[in-house]
């Protein structure tokens, strides 16, 4: 099922896929809905499968505000019950800077959360930013309206998403909505990072409730970032897997082991933490 629905004023594209427990799959800074694709099939016989996206991206509408975790992690909350999807408790998953969002849910919404699943998440051990907030969200806001002025997502935005991650919807990287939601994420990644880290201070993860860290491997070379998802899976109690080989964009590179570890981290009670072999 496709269908946009309104949260905060803002149209959201939702796909819905498939029947059984509720997964909710959220993409990286910049990502949308169809980075997902190859993992879909293998869960939707399995579990009700929801993707979105987030304001500015994919097919939503403009962003209206800067994104913060709480937000994002309330968002999650919102499209859930716009699409009747209201009182299901829910395995949430996110990559990259997503992976700080379905944490956030997790630590603020542990009644509604049946697993978490961090996919090559985002890793900050000491997050700092080194302007105000507001003005590096004014910085780029103008940036944007500078860059999409000359033309430069049009002329260049679908041919570098054709040669990073081939897709048949790279055209949306040519509209000036994207760019610029893609830009703000960046810009207030650090306040993400800062934020995730005070709620982490505050709030645990929910007690019995299976986490999952799966970190990329493409080989010689990325032994320091496996070390950070390691540590990252240590700090959360999480169990540790390692998709290899593999880049960043774990959903396309490696969708089995990506469906594989979501099943896992959906099945209750919380199973034991598997015995991954980490190369290097």
């Amino acid at each position: 099922m496709t269908t946009f629905v309104r949260v905060g004023g803002v149209p959201h594209h939702v796909e819905v896929t498939g029947t059984g427990p509720v997964c909710v799959l959220g993409a990286g800074l910049g990502l949308g809905w169809f980075d997902w694709d190859p993992v879909v099939p293998l869960l939707s016989p399995h579990r009700t499968v929801v993707r979105f996206d987030r304001p500015g991206l994919g097919l939503s509408g403009h962003a209206r505000v800067a994104p913060t975790v709480r937000g994002e992690a309330e968002r999650i909350l919102r499209v859930l019950d716009a699409v009747g999807l209201g009182t299901a408790r829910v395995t949430v998953v996110g990559h990259s800077l997503a992976g700080f969002h379905a944490e956030a849910f997790a630590r603020l919404y542990p009644q509604r959360t049946q697993g978490l699943v961090l996919v090559d998440s985002s890793v900050e051990e000491r997050p700092r930013t080194l302007l105000p907030r507001g003005v590096r969200v004014a910085a780029t806001r103008a940036c944007g309206a500078l860059l999409c002025a000359t033309g430069l997502p049009r002329a260049v935005g679908p041919t570098l998403r054709r040669l990073t991650a081939p897709t048949p919807w790279a055209w949306l990287y040519g509209g000036s909505r994207v760019w610029r939601a893609a830009l703000m994420e960046y810009a207030t990644y650090g306040d993400a990072a800062r934020e995730l880290a005070a709620l982490r201070r505050r709030l645990p993860l929910p007690r019995g409730v299976p986490v999952t860290v799966l970190a990329a491997y493409p080989g010689s070379g990325s032994h320091r970032w496996l070390g950070r998802q390691r540590r990252l899976a240590h700090a959360l109690d999480a169990a540790f897997r390692v998709a290899a080989p593999s880049g960043h964009l774990v959903m396309r590179d490696r969708p089995g082991e990506v469906a594989r570890t979501v099943l896992a981290a959906g099945a209750s009670p919380r199973p034991p933490e598997p015995a991954a072999h980490c190369p290097g």
